[in-house]
């Protein structure tokens, strides 16, 4: 998790849909805001452009209309990290606050290919700190549904492009080796 300035003021259109009975927290240019917000990467994660975008309450809004429609309480977020994080951890660092002092309490040991755990070292124990390490250690080390699927694509892509990569390779040295040991005049390409 990085540090993130969220823009101010909130969105006027928060205000009105938190007026009606089915009103809807991601109206107007609120989808805009947080991705320009958020450099369009997941809050929790940090994925670039992540396939999957959710509107996350940062604190679960379980009904109330103030958390519901808090310009404050929504964060840009990947799938994968809403549906882990949920209302399970209402109580982490929030990383647009510049006193939870984020960047300072975690430390990332990525070692991703093939397929490692990520270790998540924490230089503070207080709760917060603690619940964010436990989040960061579900989402990276975890799984859901969506997660399964997305890395099945991602290593499909890997193996369809080194596969590829490979058939190229073959037929380029096919191609030479034809050349060098077809000498007959009009095939080589190897003429002096």
């Amino acid at each position: 998790m990085l540090y993130f300035e969220k823009s101010q003021p909130a969105p006027d259109c928060l205000a009105i849909e938190k007026q009606k009975s089915n009103g809807d927290y991601k109206c107007g240019c609120v989808l805009e805001r947080l991705k320009t917000d958020f450099k369009n990467k997941c809050y929790i994660c940090e994925s670039k452009a992540p396939s999957t975008i959710n509107v996350e309450h940062f604190k679960s809004h379980q009904g109330d209309k103030n958390l519901k429609f808090d310009w404050n309480n929504l964060f840009w977020s990947c799938g994968h990290c809403n549906n882990t994080k949920l209302a399970k951890f209402d109580d982490i660092l929030n990383c647009t606050n510049l006193n939870d002092s984020i960047e300072n309490k975690l430390n990332y040991d990525f070692k991703p290919f093939p397929r490692e755990k990520v270790n998540i070292t924490i230089n503070s124990n207080d709760d917060k700190t603690l619940q964010t390490q436990t989040l960061l250690l579900a989402v990276f080390n975890g799984t859901t549904t969506l997660k399964e699927m997305t890395d099945i694509y991602t290593m499909n892509d890997i193996e369809l492009i080194t596969s590829r990569t490979l058939m190229i390779w073959m037929i380029t040295v096919a191609t030479i080796m034809y050349f060098l040991f077809n000498n007959h005049q009009g095939d080589s390409v190897f003429r002096y």
